[in-house]
Order: C-alpha cells, then sequence, then structure tokens
C-alpha cells in the first residue's frame, strides 16, 4: 500500500504581524450527529454534520470568546475535507496550517445522544488518519514559539509521524508559558497489539516525555490515571505539579473542575446546573475558555469559573463547534444562571 503524501496547505495573507492568541495541533474531523435525542442510532432518520475533533474545536472556542486561533492538522483530499477548511474560516480560525492527506479519507464520527450522562462515540478513522500525518519538518516553529498559546493532545502522541511532530512543537517551546497538554485519552486509537502491553501502559512514558515539555496540563480522572497513576483529584493534580507543570486542571464531571498552580493556590468550582442535551463537546468549550483566561491573566478561581460556564453552555447545545459560546453568552449565565438562548443555526 502507497504510503500517504501529505500536500501543502494553502498560505493565505496574515491580518496583521502579531503571535497568534492560541495554536491547537491535532485532530480534526467531521461529528455526525442525530436530530433525534434519545433514540438508539440505528433508528435515527436525520442527522446534522459539524466540524469536530477536540484541538480543533478548543480553537473554535478560543475564537469566539475573541482570541486569534489557528490550527495544525491535516484531512483527506476529500469533500469532507474542502468542509472543515471551509468551517475553520468561517469560525475565525486560521487554516493555513490544515494540510491534505491524498491517500487517507477525512475521518468521521457518529454518536448517539442520550441525555444526562450516555453520548456513545463511534470513531470511523483509517489506522493512519490524515491528523496523524503531521510531520515535524512541515512545522512552523517559529510561529508556535510564539503564540501565546500552545495546545496539544495526547491522541497526537499516539504514532509516527505525528508523534515526534508534537513532540518537536512542545521542545520549540521550551516549557514557555502557556504550554498545553490536554491528555486526552482515546484508548482506541493507541494500538499495542502483540507487544504484551495494554493502551494505557503504550501510551505512558509518551504522556511524560510531554509532561516534561508543558506549563499546563489538563485532563478528567481517567486520563490523569493514565498519565500519572493517580486517580484522586488531589493527588493526580499533586503527580502533575510534580512532573513539571505550572498548572494542573483536574476535570471531575459532577463534582466540577479542581485546579492546582505551582504557587500553591488550589481551587475547586462547581459545575453550573444546566439543562443537559450532549455533553461531548463541554470540555472543549471549557478548553477555548481556559485559553481566553490565560491570555488574559486573570486568577485561578475566575479562569476556572468562566471555563466551566463555557462547558455548560455547550453541553445544553446539540453540537459542539457550532454551539461555542462568546463572550456575551458566557457572561449572561454566570450574572443571571440562565443558559443563554442559542445563536442561530451555523455550520
Amino acid at each position: 500500500m502507497p504510503q500517504p503524501e501529505p500536500q501543502s496547505p494553502e498560505v493565505t495573507t496574515r491580518p496583521y504581524d502579531q503571535p497568534y492568541d492560541v495554536i491547537t495541533m491535532g485532530r480534526i474531523g467531521v461529528d455526525i450527529y442525530p436530530r433525534q435525542v434519545g433514540v438508539p442510532l440505528a433508528r435515527v432518520e436525520t442527522f446534522g454534520k459539524f466540524l469536530g475533533g477536540s484541538p480543533s474545536n478548543v480553537a473554535v472556542g478560543a475564537a469566539r470568546l475573541g482570541l486569534r486561533s489557528a490550527v495544525i492538522t491535516r484531512t483527506g483530499a476529500d469533500p469532507f475535507g474542502a468542509y472543515l477548511r471551509g468551517a475553520l474560516g468561517e469560525f475565525g480560525v486560521d487554516a493555513r496550517w490544515v494540510g491534505e492527506v491524498a491517500a487517507l479519507p477525512t475521518p468521521v464520527t457518529f454518536c448517539e445522544i442520550f441525555p444526562p450522562d450516555d453520548f456513545p462515540l463511534y470513531f470511523y478513522r483509517h489506522a493512519g488518519a490524515p491528523d496523524l500525518e503531521i510531520r515535524a519538518e512541515e512545522l512552523d516553529l517559529a510561529e508556535v514559539r510564539a503564540a501565546r498559546v500552545f495546545w496539544m493532545t495526547g491522541t497526537g502522541l499516539c504514532v509516527e509521524p505525528s508523534r515526534t511532530a508534537t513532540l518537536a512543537a512542545l521542545a520549540a517551546r521550551g516549557r514557555a508559558r502557556h504550554t498545553v497538554f490536554d491528555l486526552d485519552w482515546r484508548p482506541m486509537f493507541w494500538g499495542a497489539e502483540g507487544s504484551g502491553e495494554t493502551a494505557a501502559g503504550a501510551a505512558a512514558p509518551f504522556y511524560r516525555e510531554a509532561l516534561a515539555h508543558a506549563s499546563v496540563a489538563v485532563g478528567n480522572l481517567d486520563e490523569c490515571e493514565v498519565a500519572t497513576g493517580e486517580r484522586e483529584p488531589r493527588a493526580a493534580a499533586r503527580a502533575l505539579l510534580a512532573a513539571g507543570v505550572e498548572l494542573a486542571v483536574v476535570k471531575q464531571g459532577p463534582r466540577g473542575v479542581l485546579a492546582a498552580h505551582r504557587d500553591g493556590t488550589v481551587v475547586e468550582v462547581p459545575p453550573l446546573e444546566v439543562p443537559v442535551v450532549n455533553g461531548l463537546g463541554a470540555g472543549d468549550a471549557f478548553g477555548g475558555a481556559l485559553c481566553r483566561g490565560l491570555v488574559a491573566g486573570w486568577g485561578l478561581e475566575r479562569v476556572m469559573r468562566y471555563a466551566n460556564a463555557a462547558g455548560a453552555i455547550v453541553a445544553s447545545r446539540l453540537a459542539c463547534s457550532s454551539a461555542m459560546p462568546c463572550a456575551s453568552e458566557v457572561a449572561e449565565l454566570l450574572e443571571t444562571g440562565r443558559v443563554p438562548a442559542e445563536r442561530g443555526a451555523g455550520r
């Protein structure tokens, strides 16, 4: 089988000569969501398609909150790839580093929606998805180094050449603030067949290597356990800090979020009560809002409350990318306790 050949992305004119507020790197794909909530996938009759992939959604979330954002990723050379590049542009995310891989199709993900807490995912990705074909020599390391926030994910470490490219981007940062490692644990992407290792065992050394370059680590309890061996929230936060990060953010689901800073500050923020429609995009909205707070230099508790609110808004809506809130919507929820009405349908 011929090896996929990445194609160079089209270079667009930069609107101004300033560093990006946020550059994310990693997964992208098309999310196919059922229009019927609470209906098994086998019986769903209508669907909507949306831009998906955690780091791409984080870039969208940051852009919706006023940050200048870009994503480093790859799609297939197919209509779904064209759709994703167009969607990024409409969301205000710079797609100059979104290349094409001719030999691989753009990934598609289906989900089922059973509120409040059951949202099964079905990934249709080849073993070598386009976004795992990012190569170190293709990176604009000067831009990665200059970005106010660089955001990468654990999935980007699962195979070559993405693994080397992701670690090269991290090394270029020199552990600069704010270099974010989203622990993003997806065991189905880690093949340990024939090695005697579990997926978590295969991932652990690469997670440790990435943590050695990061200044911020973000993950839920499962992800923290893969990265540190610790599952109790405060123990996990301590282990992430011991690995060298400046800020550890441990998402606890219905218990809210715990954040611990190297200076000894620890905050624990409860979740906001909202009617949950689809919880899948909440973590990505949290990430985009976290970027907003880091760039602004807010205090830790304010950042966590703001990020929690952004996540709650998306959990109350069907989609992920098109549901990302703008700053006024986050402010409305924090001020009134009421979820703002969703904007008109976008992509």
